[in-house]
């Protein structure tokens, strides 16, 4: 076999395949019509895996979490795979641009039967994260929007996670072109500053895990609140 890139792409995708087959073999009610909903409704197809989701659901059960911050709904994907590991009593607030991919996110989160512990705030995330309150704090804060905006999505979750919290960024592994640094693309640079911020930041302590399967080679950075 050769080492082309195509290649590898297949054999990330095949060993993802083959893994949650064992792993996620028979996924909870209503994420499997997200995905149709929101192909259907014509929004990307760029929603986390079904790993990364099973990763965020595990991750929520294991502390006990109840109240999850999300900038970058999309179609409630990710949203319903945390949704279904927090209690009852729970609460995801999750931000969304786009009024059409807020209306399929929330006809998905109703029809996994988690309308309730589910708030979708419209609008750009900078202008709506400023009216957030950190009372009561929320314990984690799951970043997958504009990666420009990387940064201030940032900052803005540390004001709002407790001490002790976690605040996730997906998607800054992408491709392993980060750490070349002739290649300027605004995506690219968003991951950058962020990296370059957090070095200075005394306030938290973070570490990259970097991911290869279905959605390619990526990571995603994941942070704690000191």
């Amino acid at each position: 076999m050769t080492s082309s890139a195509t290649d590898y792409a297949a054999i990330w995708t095949r060993s993802d395949a083959y893994h949650n087959t064992h792993l996620i073999a028979d996924p909870a009610p209503g994420l499997e019509a997200a995905l149709s909903e929101s192909k259907a409704e014509g929004l990307p197809e760029i929603a986390v895996s079904a790993a990364q989701g099973k990763f965020l659901n595990l991750l929520i059960r294991t502390h006990g979490w109840k109240r999850v911050l999300e900038v970058g709904t999309l179609g409630g994907y990710s949203t319903i795979w945390m949704a279904n590991a927090i209690p009852a009593d729970g609460k995801i607030v999750t931000l969304e641009l786009s009024d059409k991919h807020a209306e399929v996110a929330r006809k998905n989160v109703a029809n996994a039967g988690h309308a309730g512990k589910v708030e979708v705030i419209v609008g750009p995330a900078l202008e709506t994260l400023p009216g957030l309150s950190p009372d009561p704090p929320f314990d984690l804060a799951f970043i997958d929007a504009d990666k420009e905006s990387n940064t201030e999505y940032f900052v803005h979750a540390k004001r709002l996670v407790r001490p002790g919290g976690a605040i996730i960024v997906d998607n800054v592994g992408r491709q392993g072109n980060v750490a070349d640094e002739t290649n300027t693309e605004p995506r690219l640079e968003g991951v950058r500053r962020l990296l370059r911020y957090i070095k200075e930041d005394k306030t938290v302590d973070a570490t990259t895990i970097h991911t290869v399967g279905d959605k390619g080679f990526d990571g995603f950075l994941y942070a704690i609140r000191l």
